[in-house]
């Protein structure tokens, strides 16, 4: 009778090499499990435009200092830093109560053949930050030699505009670019022929913007 070789036992390294390949093909089971379950693009930043927060979450409070240490709040327009328009939003328009409105000239008294420059000035005498339409469209000036109105800004305006500024507690702003009456009677019916020159004297000048009137009119002469 033949005797049985024994069985060649394979070495350890052989073993090692078939647990780490079976190791291998369970962690691609369990990758490709997780992947076809965890969408983590769901629900975050897209392309497209965000969607707007409803009026409940615009109208909550945002989070306190307490609660810092916790999850990260969702991002809303009711945020610590809002945006521009949000900020805007809450700054009042200015009014009479807040906004002192004075007419300005460069000089009290002209000379034959100087031509004044009439302007506007705006300081905030209120404790709050306000917001004022200061364009051409919402500004009128006018010369008058007592009840004589000579000149009004309007009369022959071709063109206007619109800009909101926000004026701060204590700050004054003036015209950029002071308007020059050429010493003449405004008309609208006259705005590109010839027009009365203004004599020597006395005369008024009397500023609105932005809804808002000078409280007094600025004098000066003419020589």
């Amino acid at each position: 009778m033949t005797d049985t070789p024994p069985r060649r036992r394979h070495s350890p390294a052989v073993y090692r090499r078939r647990r780490l390949a079976l190791l291998l093909v369970v962690l691609l089971i369990i990758a490709a499990v997780v992947l076809a379950f965890w969408r983590p693009w769901e629900g975050g930043a897209s392309d497209g435009p965000a969607q707007p927060a409803s009026s409940d979450a615009a109208a909550s409070p945002s989070s306190s200092p307490s609660d810092a240490g916790g999850d990260a709040p969702e991002p809303s327009t009711s945020a610590s830093e809002p945006s521009q328009d949000a900020a805007a939003e809450e700054v009042e328009a200015c009014s009479a109560r807040s906004v002192q409105v004075s007419a300005v000239t460069d000089k009290d008294s002209y000379g034959a053949g100087e031509l004044p420059q009439l302007s506007i000035s705006l300081t905030n005498a209120g404790a709050e930050a306000c917001l004022l339409n200061v364009g051409t469209a919402t500004q009128k000036l006018t010369v008058s030699s007592g009840p004589d109105v000579w000149w009004r800004s309007t009369d022959c305006q071709s063109e206007s505009s619109d800009q909101v500024v926000q004026i701060d507690p204590g700050q004054t702003v003036s015209s950029v670019t002071p308007i020059t009456w050429d010493r003449t009677r405004s008309s609208v019916d006259s705005c590109d022929g010839e027009r009365p020159a203004a004599p020597a004297g006395y005369f008024n000048l009397a500023v609105e913007i932005g809804g808002l009137a000078a409280q007094q009119e600025r004098q000066f002469v003419l020589r």
